[in-house]
């Protein structure tokens, strides 16, 4: 692990902690406000992603598009997320989280509205290039600062508020809907929750500049030497295929479960906006108890029971025994689901060794958004061709893949 201290609000001698000792100097509280922010920033980053899922089938029907489409934004996103993951431990390294934060939040705020004002589909296929980069660097950003900083708890609690911000973002936009309104308007909303957690991050830059500024400076081209080192080694590529196929899982029940649910099989759109609600919402109070569970139980426990459910999940989603159950299978995906991405990234120093974590956090972050544009892209080509039945078979499929890898992790780490 680090040799940087790991920061667990619930610890001991924890800055904030009633009855804890003062830790020396004028850092404690900024320390201790950065996590707060960095609990907001989850969120932040949470919302945006799963409300196209919700908004889609209007507004493929407003533009008058196949359901295959969805994977043009996709790809957009990807190539700059991709970009943006790659470089994400230099950047880090140079800019620090807060400034990382601030430009990207303002970046998916910009292209929040111009969903709402876009004139056709290409406009909102093009900003998808802006949107994966602000999401990319603040994604990886904020993960090497949890695997660096925080314990496997915190760290689960962390992605927990992204679950919270994933879990909104369906509400949101099927609320809009169900009351009337287009999506443009959903599209606009979150831009203005997104803009009001911005001026936040803006008006707190300098705690993160002041968390930053104890951040040994790097040598000239020690990054891309770093980052090379990282890319020569086995368990670095297993750990990002990982994140590859995991994605897989989460994005293709988010972004198509409403559709599955409503176009596929007849459910009504409030019901079917809760269901995927549901999901995130199970997903998010998982990473809460298992948080908890991660101070009594080894990762590797927890990965293994988590990666178990989830193929048993998605089989029952897959056999639509009856509306209740294929609700309950997407909440027990969503529990399933749950400790996976925040225990992966939190045990990535421990196996890859922290001189390549952060490059390998970066890559694991690109690879989960690669997965998370290919799987669901692939997906509408099948739905298009086969019916979208074949999305639960595709969540299947992921969930079997990522179980195997994990299995040969874990004999390669041992």
């Amino acid at each position: 692990m680090s040799d940087e201290p790991v920061f667990d609000p619930a610890a001991p001698g924890a800055p904030g902690v009633p009855g804890a000792p003062a830790a020396p100097g004028a850092r404690a509280r900024p320390r201790a406000l950065v996590l707060a922010l960095a609990f907001l920033a989850f969120i932040s980053i949470g919302v945006p992603d799963a409300v196209m899922g919700v908004a889609w089938p209007s507004l493929r029907r407003d533009f008058d598009l196949p359901v295959s489409y969805l994977g043009q934004l996709l790809v957009s996103s990807t190539i700059g997320y991709l970009l943006s993951c790659f470089y994400g431990g230099a950047l880090l390294d140079r800019w620090g989280v807060g400034r990382i934060l601030l430009a990207s939040s303002l970046a998916i705020v910009a292209v929040a509205a111009n969903s709402a004002l876009a004139v056709s589909w290409w406009a909102i296929v093009a900003a998808g290039l802006l949107s994966g980069l602000g999401a990319g660097a603040i994604d990886a950003g904020l993960n090497v600062f949890a695997a660096r900083r925080c314990s496997p708890r915190v760290t689960s609690w962390l992605h927990a508020f992204y679950g919270v911000g994933a879990a909104a973002g369906p509400l949101l936009m099927s609320s809009v809907l169900v009351a009337g309104l287009s999506w443009r308007w959903g599209f606009a909303a979150v831009a203005a929750l997104l803009l009001a957690m911005s001026i936040c991050f803006l008006c707190t830059l300098r705690l993160w500049s002041d968390d930053h500024a104890g951040a040994p400076a790097a040598a000239p081209g020690a990054a891309a030497r770093t980052r090379a080192h990282a890319l020569r080694r086995p368990l670095v590529w297993m750990h990002a295929g990982l994140f590859f196929c995991y994605s897989g899982i989460e994005a293709t029940a988010s972004q198509w479960a409403y559709s599955l649910l409503t176009e596929g099989r007849g459910m009504s759109p409030r019901l079917a906006g809760a269901s995927a609600s549901i999901f995130w919402i199970a997903l998010t109070a998982g990473r809460v108890v298992f948080g908890q569970l991660a101070a009594r139980v080894t990762p590797d426990a927890i990965l293994r029971a988590a990666l178990l459910t989830c193929p048993l999940a998605a089989a029952l989603l897959w056999l639509d025994l009856s509306p209740a159950a294929n609700i309950a299978a997407l909440a027990l995906l969503g529990l399933a689901c749950a400790p996976i991405f925040p225990l992966l990234i939190s045990i990535t120093p421990a196996r890859v060794g922290d001189a390549h974590a952060s490059h390998a956090i970066g890559f694991q972050v690109a690879a989960a958004y690669l997965g998370l544009a290919a799987i669901p892209g692939l997906t509408g080509v099948l739905a298009r061709s086969c019916g979208l039945e074949v999305i639960a078979l595709v969540i299947t499929s992921s969930a079997l893949a990522t179980l195997l890898l994990h299995e040969a992790v874990l004999r390669r780490v041992r």
